[in-house]
């Protein structure tokens, strides 16, 4: 099902598509870029460490300025931002608040965990968490000089009875093997927002996550 078991998606049971913000680029641009792509897509993260919470509101205002809907719009890490501005939910971290803690206080929220290995999952699912996102899968500008995990501790993350969403070098050209290594989806920074054409580069993973007849708009 889809994350958190809430149907984002129009066609229940497939796969996701996750669009994380890269903290690098002006805020206004990645405004843009989701407002081209969000309805293709599952969520929209706001990923925006350098950001403070007056600054994450005003991002949230851009892009439901944008017409990008707050039911796909995740809030990294800012649990306070997530309920001021009544977005979707909240992706956290090993810095943030307790994932059990969230869940048991603002249950509304859909809530995801960054995790780096099996344990990691394990406890995810132990705190309530609706899924997680696991990387990196391979290597990534995001992470220069990290050894990627690959697909070994993924594909032992399937036993867990939560969605993964892989994270971390993911193209169009190995989209496939993360998914059949386990991935209930895929999060995607560089691979779109570095894109020339960020709509056809949505496309493109589109195609292999649902084949070429099923690759236009989720809702």
């Amino acid at each position: 099902m889809p994350i958190g078991g809430t149907n984002i998606l129009t066609r229940v049971n497939e796969k996701e598509l996750h669009i994380i913000s890269n903290g690098k680029m002006p805020i206004k641009q990645f405004c843009e870029i989701a407002s081209e792509i969000y309805p293709y897509v599952t969520a929209i993260h706001l990923r925006e460490k350098q950001k403070t919470a007056r600054e994450l509101f005003q991002a949230v205002q851009l892009l439901t300025k944008e017409h990008v809907p707050r039911s796909k719009i995740i809030i990294n890490d800012r649990v306070d931002v997530a309920l001021a501005t009544g977005t979707r939910g909240v992706q956290l971290a090993f810095h943030s608040l307790d994932t059990a803690i969230v869940k048991a206080r603002f249950p509304q929220l859909l809530i995801g965990s960054s995790i780096h290995s099996y344990g990691e999952g394990r406890r995810a699912l132990e705190k309530g968490a609706d899924y997680v996102i696991y990387g990196h899968i391979y290597s990534s500008q995001s992470k220069p000089g990290i050894t990627p995990k690959g697909l070994k501790e993924l594909k032992r993350l399937k036993q867990l009875d939560i969605p993964v969403i892989a994270i971390g070098g993911i193209t169009p050209e190995n989209t496939e093997q993360v998914i059949q290594a386990g991935a209930k989806g895929i999060a995607v920074m560089s691979g779109v927002l570095d894109a020339h054409d960020p709509l056809a580069a949505v496309k493109d993973y589109l195609k292999v996550l649902y084949g070429d007849e099923q690759s236009g708009k989720l809702i």
